[in-house]
């Protein structure tokens, strides 16, 4: 899940948002993919209910979207945020109750397995034909033939680096390997998730990133081990963003969407995407078994799929959309990031993976990252 807080890239992005005339948002109630029509429709007459509670991420979703669909539906939407996909999944396993939740790859495939979950209306879903067709062949990955969950944002992980500092044969040549590369000691920010420390880790070896072989994991370990040994490398999450901004570091490693915030922010940074392989991670919306609320769900989940909500959540947030019209009208000559190298995801790269859940390997993972940070 990559929507954790981001406040200052939103409030750097905010005078540039309520200029943009190119969405509806706060103007018309634009919902499908008719976005432009004034239809206003009464959910509790429709549906039968009228109140909605959703659970996505903090600081991963536009502004006045909500109260646009509140307004289009004459409904009322309790919105929640959470940190990580497991305490989302702890809350749910303690009874908390929701209509629409936004987990990643991973966690859905958990919550099909678990039995967690209902399948959506696919009458309702009328923005489906429009999905980026490369989102839709990741989903199938953890959600063959899409039946419980629509694609929300996508992205990867990757290295930003400072063009003046790190020379781009260089990085190019190394991939992940740069990390311990010594001339750049001290001058490296680390992503500190235990996911994509060891994902690196066994794509730099040349191994799966789902692998439940011991003797990989342990190969992971000792590389983890020696970079940070090695390297000083400063353990970030968040502050990576401005941090990298504000050139304070040679080498980041980075989600896809906030990449491509520093590269609009300096023009000093650049974007790789190593060819050993990285993550290519996919959130997602679904409806929880216990929804209360299920028809007016699947209809905020269509709507959260329009042109419109699309265009307005990536100018936002950051993250590459998930239809492919809105991320080549925001990569064209007159969007936000036009010639930005991270904001669409590479589709091409042979070695990428998406994450898999494996309850065992996570436990082991997160035991042998408390070792590795043990300066």
């Amino acid at each position: 899940m990559k929507g954790e807080k981001r406040n200052m890239k939103q409030l750097k992005k905010l005078s540039k948002i309520l200029l943009a005339s190119s969405t509806c948002l706060a103007l018309t109630a634009c919902g499908g993919d008719s976005g432009k029509s004034e239809e206003h429709i009464d959910a509790k007459e429709k549906f039968g209910c009228n109140v909605l509670n959703v659970y996505n991420a903090g600081e991963y979703i536009g502004e006045d979207v909500i109260s646009t669909f509140e307004k289009k539906y004459n409904a009322r939407v309790n919105y929640d945020t959470f940190e990580s996909n497991e305490i989302m999944y702890t809350k749910l396993l303690g009874g908390s109750s929701y209509d629409v939740i936004v987990p990643s790859d991973y966690m859905i495939e958990r919550m099909i397995s678990e039995d967690m979950l209902q399948p959506l209306n696919k009458e309702q879903m009328k923005n489906e034909k429009d999905l980026n067709p490369a989102v839709v062949q990741t989903r199938e990955s953890f959600d063959p033939d899409g039946v419980y969950s629509m694609p929300y944002f996508w992205g990867t992980v990757g290295l930003v680096y400072n063009k003046e500092v790190v020379d781009a044969d260089t990085i190019k040549k190394e991939g992940w390997e740069v990390l311990k590369d010594t001339n750049y000691k001290g001058d490296i920010y680390f992503y500190d998730s235990q996911r994509d420390g060891f994902m690196i880790a066994f794509k730099a070896l040349g191994y799966s990133m789902n692998t439940d072989d011991e003797n990989q994991i342990q190969d992971a370990y000792q590389w983890l081990r020696e970079m940070n040994d090695t390297m000083e490398p400063a353990y970030v999450t968040d502050e990576v963003i401005d941090g990298m901004a504000n050139g304070e570091k040679a080498i980041a490693v980075m989600y896809s969407g906030d990449a491509a915030y520093v590269l609009s922010e300096n023009p000093d940074m650049d974007w790789i995407e190593p060819d050993q392989g990285t993550n290519k991670w996919l959130d997602g919306m679904v409806i929880p078994k216990n929804a209360s609320c299920s028809g007016l769900a699947n209809e905020f989940i269509n709507y959260m799929t329009s042109y419109d909500i699309q265009l307005a959540n990536s100018e936002y947030v950051g993250y590459t959309p998930v239809r492919k019209d809105v991320e080549d009208y925001l990569a064209g000559e007159d969007g936000d990031y036009f010639e930005n190298k991270a904001y669409a995801p590479r589709t091409d790269g042979k070695n990428d993976e998406t994450f898999h859940y494996s309850e065992k390997l996570t436990k082991q993972l997160s035991d042998l990252w408390n070792k590795v940070k043990i300066q």
